[in-house]
């Protein structure tokens, strides 16, 4: 049995707020926060969590308790997997009455970083790579900045401490090859802990100083580290992200280091990953702008875009603030450039604007049906909106195009119900595919290989709803009970559906380039053998991943 001290002790360490909110979207409403009752169907929000009492309450169906609670009834466990569940995502170590029945569970990352810490004050190339980049030893302290030898020096570390094989390899900091043979994940290579957002080291991240092939590497899903579900530095950031109401979202470990260093201690980055679905239950908390503080070349412009899209789809505010000629936030605190980048942070381009912007500018609008192309597509953009926002943005659309804003034709409807609604063949066929995942959920983490929102051109506001597990979205229930639409069926027609999907997504990825005048001769060559590529694999009867 778990020692109730040890129950007592974690209790202490939770926050409703974070378990409740990572696996909910919540809104701040007053001192507490809101949300659709995910134990019944509601349009209204009825639930409450109150992070005072540290407990949740539906005034609809009268759901009420703590962490534990709710982690038991969302999941479906009794009380002490609800606890162990908990005690791995925080990192915690629980104690038992009987220690030859349950085992005591390590802190084993925790004296991994400790050591990392010693080993980076010991290691001279890493200390002055680290001074280099502008880092001062404070922030090198406070953000637990370490360094891991080699493979065999930390397979003999954790041998001499008597630190458990089996956890080691369940929370990713070792691995094992085909051969059978152990290696450790991180080797010769500056090392930054990744903590849950209640502070617990759930994984690390690493760079490389002595030239290995990836530059920068990051712990393998397990458990308790999720990459596309945590933020580096947010447990860091919270409290100034609260304060501020602002959040600064970059794409590195040491842009997120330097900002902080500099003021901005409401930075945080993505974990070597897109900004996905997934990370919009954490960057809901506190209900701040969000700010993309994106390189400035084609693959920022690409991942600002692509997330810009996503967040304007999702209700956020807030803009894209890129870095140009080859500087990053990093570069400009080193160079003393602080008030530049202030400004800039403070001038950001709305998330709407730049995603029209982005789209229009990949087409050359001297070209009749490219402009056409390009109208389309900002018009399935927009109908992904909110009635308000699609009228306030027709004028934006038609003065970047040069068209009069009668030509943007959006087609409100009256009346939303299934049966009202006359869906074309590309609606049915992105609905089918909603509808698949919703009767097959466990198909999901596969299916985002090969398709995201961005993909879906008529219905990502249904394809997010069904991503965030909102079941009781009206969408959503109206198209589980439209018996015109059909969901996939078996893993082959599944298979197939997507793939003719994907073949005539990059297809007209491909005539898009054709028709693009802001890329080089080389990128557009490049660009068109990528998406050849993917189409005639495709047409092989293989899937291909995004990236």
């Amino acid at each position: 049995m778990i020692t109730q001290d040890s129950i007592e002790a974690l209790k202490a360490r939770l926050d409703i707020v974070d378990i409740v909110g990572s696996y909910i979207e919540l809104k701040r409403a007053g001192s507490s926060f809101k949300a659709p009752c995910p134990f019944h169907d509601e349009k209204s929000p009825s639930f409450v969590v109150n992070p005072t009492r540290q407990s949740y309450h539906c005034f609809g169906c009268g759901a009420h308790g703590d962490s534990i609670k709710f982690v038991m009834e969302y999941e479906k466990l009794n009380y002490p997997e609800a606890i162990e569940k908990l005690a791995a995502s925080t990192n915690f170590t629980l104690h038992y009455t009987d220690d030859t029945k349950q085992k005591k569970r390590s802190n084993l990352l925790e004296t991994l970083n400790d050591w990392y810490q010693k080993l980076l004050e010991q290691n001279k190339t890493a200390m002055d790579y680290l001074h280099e980049r502008g880092i001062y030893a404070s922030s090198i302290e406070r953000f637990g900045i370490g360094y891991a030898p080699t493979s065999p020096e930390t397979l003999r570390f954790l041998e001499q401490r008597k630190l458990p094989t089996t956890e080691a390899l369940e929370q990713g900091a070792i691995g094992r090859g085909d051969d059978g043979r152990l290696f450790a994940r991180f080797i010769e290579r500056i090392t930054f802990p990744i903590h849950s957002t209640s502070g617990a080291i759930v994984g690390f991240g690493g760079r490389t100083i002595t030239g290995h092939q990836a530059k920068y590497v990051n712990s393998p899903q397990s458990a308790i580290f999720n990459k596309s579900r945590l933020l580096y530095a947010y447990h860091l950031a919270r409290e100034a992200i609260y304060r501020r109401r602002e959040i600064i979202v970059t794409e590195g470990y040491l842009d997120v280091v330097m900002l902080h260093q500099a003021g901005f201690t409401h930075a945080v980055a993505t974990l070597g990953t897109a900004l996905t679905a997934e990370h919009l239950p954490l960057l809901r908390k506190g209900e701040p702008k969000i700010f993309l503080a994106y390189d400035g070349d084609k693959a920022g412009r690409a991942a600002a875009f692509k997330a810009s899209k996503l967040l304007s789809m999702s209700g956020f505010d807030g803009g894209v603030v890129l870095f140009e000629g080859g500087l990053d936030p990093a570069d400009m605190i080193k160079n003393g450039q602080i008030e530049a980048l202030n400004a800039l942070l403070h001038r950001p381009i709305p998330f709407i604007e730049f995603v029209i912007s982005e789209m229009i500018s990949a087409y050359d609008l001297q070209d009749p049906k490219a402009k056409e192309t390009a109208l389309h597509e900002n018009i399935a953009f927009l109908k992904t909106l909110s009635p308000l926002l699609q009228e306030e943005y027709r004028p934006f659309v038609a003065s970047k195009l040069g068209i009069s804003p009668s030509l943007i034709h959006i087609g409100h409807k009256k009346n939303t119900t299934a049966q009202s609604i006359n869906f074309s063949h590309h609606d049915i066929w992105e609905l089918s595919f909603i509808k698949t995942i919703l009767e097959r959920p466990q198909l999901l983490n596969s299916l985002l290989n090969y398709i995201d929102v961005s993909l879906l051109q008529y219905h990502g506001n249904e394809f997010e709803a069904a991503l965030q597990g909102r079941s009781d979205d009206p969408r959503l229930s109206a198209l589980m009970m439209d018996d015109r639409i059909r969901a996939f069926e078996g893993d082959e027609g599944l298979k197939q559906e997507l793939i003719t999907f994907l073949v005539a997504h990059y297809n007209r990825e491909l005539k898009k380039v054709t028709t693009q005048n802001t890329v080089s001769f080389d990128q557009k060559s490049y660009l068109i053998r990528q998406y050849r590529d993917k189409i005639e694999r495709l047409k092989r009867g293989e899937l291909v991943p995004l990236s």
